[in-house]
C-alpha cells in the first residue's frame, strides 16, 4: 500500500490514513513534519521538503503520505499506487476541525489548539477561493491532471467504502 491522501484541512486525512493502517500496517506520513522547519510558521524550501519525504518514502515498502500540500504532492505521485482526493465540503471539514481531538505533534497543549482554531476554520472556509497550493483550484487540478489510479471521495461516509 503506497497511497497519498490529498484534501483541505478537517478533511478526514488523518483520520482516514489511521483506518486504513488499522486494517493494513503501513507507515503514516503528515506533510505537516517536512513542509515547515522546527516548528516554524515559515514553510521550508520546496526542494528540502522533497528530498526529506522522498528519503522517508525510500526507507518504507509500505505508507500513507497525507496533506494539503500540492506542491510536495505533485512530484510524489510517481511513487504512489493511489491518489486519494477528500472532498467533503466546507461544512464537513469545519465540523471535523471543531471536533478535532488535541494534536500534541502540532500544540504544546489543547489550550493552544484551541486558541488557534477561529484561524483554521477561517482558512478552512477560504478553501474555494484560494489559488495557492493548500486550495482546491489547486488540488482540483492536480487530481484532474493524474493519470495513476486515483479516486475523489466528496461525502465522508464514502471513506467507509475503502
Amino acid at each position: 500500500m503506497r497511497i497519498i491522501l490529498l484534501g483541505n484541512a478537517g478533511a478526514g486525512k488523518s483520520t482516514l490514513a489511521g483506518r486504513l493502517i488499522a486494517r493494513e500496517p503501513a507507515e503514516r506520513l503528515s506533510l505537516d513534519a517536512v513542509a515547515f522547519a522546527g516548528g516554524s510558521a515559515q514553510r521550508r524550501p520546496l526542494q528540502e521538503s522533497l528530498e526529506e519525504v522522498r528519503r522517508w518514502i525510500a526507507q518504507r515498502q509500505s505508507w500513507i503520505i497525507e496533506g494539503c500540500y500540492a506542491d510536495i504532492i505533485e512530484p510524489l505521485l510517481v511513487h504512489c499506487d493511489e491518489l486519494l482526493f477528500l472532498n467533503p465540503g466546507i461544512e464537513a471539514c469545519v465540523a471535523h476541525c471543531r471536533a478535532r481531538p488535541w494534536e500534541p505533534e502540532k500544540f504544546g497543549s489543547p489550550q493552544q489548539q484551541d486558541a488557534n482554531l477561529e484561524n483554521l476554520i477561517q482558512w478552512v472556509r477560504s478553501y474555494s477561493e484560494r489559488t495557492d497550493e493548500y486550495g482546491l483550484a489547486r488540488h482540483r487540478a492536480l487530481f484532474d491532471a493524474s493519470e495513476g489510479a486515483k479516486r475523489e471521495f466528496r461525502h465522508p461516509g464514502e471513506y467507509d467504502a475503502l
